[in-house]
């Protein structure tokens, strides 16, 4: 995403285009572009993106400008992008916290990785891309039908380690997740 290049910081496509760029085709069709970035880094991405209209999901569920300068508060995960007023939103920013280089899950905090572990090695992508496992639990919160093809698209071609951490992660934040019946069909769960 040529627009994060230059950015001398961690970032990763997250959303359905992680699980796209994952498999190394288009596999739906994707309203916008989601972009994960470390809480720590979010008022030097806001600086990254000086001149667009930057709104904060704050609280979730509403929207608010994002002030240049203002450190969002520990409960802002999502911000919403635009080049301008007039234009749909196109970038969604997630903030994600971490401590000395520990991923953090923010549904549940049990489950956690290095930052080092957040990159999917399977990407046929050039650019730094969402694991596919970790962007399927995000999903996995409200099972939407697009979730549901992202997860029927993507796990014929995730390794058993991927697999397993889901279905572990899954078990520890949702028992009884619809999904850990798929993962089980895979003799994972």
């Amino acid at each position: 995403m040529t627009l994060m290049s230059g950015v001398n910081l961690p970032w990763w496509v997250a959303g359905g285009w992680a699980i796209d760029l994952h498999i190394g085709h288009k596999t739906r069709e994707h309203e916008d572009t989601d972009i994960l970035v470390l809480r720590q880094d979010h008022l030097r991405v806001q600086e990254h993106l000086a001149g667009w209209n930057l709104y904060a999901a704050d609280p979730p569920g509403s929207l608010r400008e994002w002030l240049p300068g203002e450190a969002l508060p520990h409960g802002v995960h999502d911000i919403w992008c635009r080049r301008s007023p007039e234009e749909p939103w196109c970038l969604q920013l997630m903030l994600n916290d971490s401590d000395r280089g520990i991923w953090t899950y923010r549904r549940d905090p049990r489950i956690r990785r290095p930052v080092a572990e957040l990159s999917g090695s399977a990407s046929t992508s050039r650019m730094p891309v969402l694991a596919p496992e970790i962007q399927l639990l995000y999903k996995s919160k409200a099972p939407r039908a697009k979730g549901e093809l992202d997860l029927k698209s993507v796990s014929p071609v995730l390794s058993d380690v991927q697999l397993t951490w889901l279905a572990k992660a899954l078990a520890t934040a949702s028992p009884g997740h619809p999904w850990l019946d798929v993962l089980d069909n895979l003799g994972l769960a």
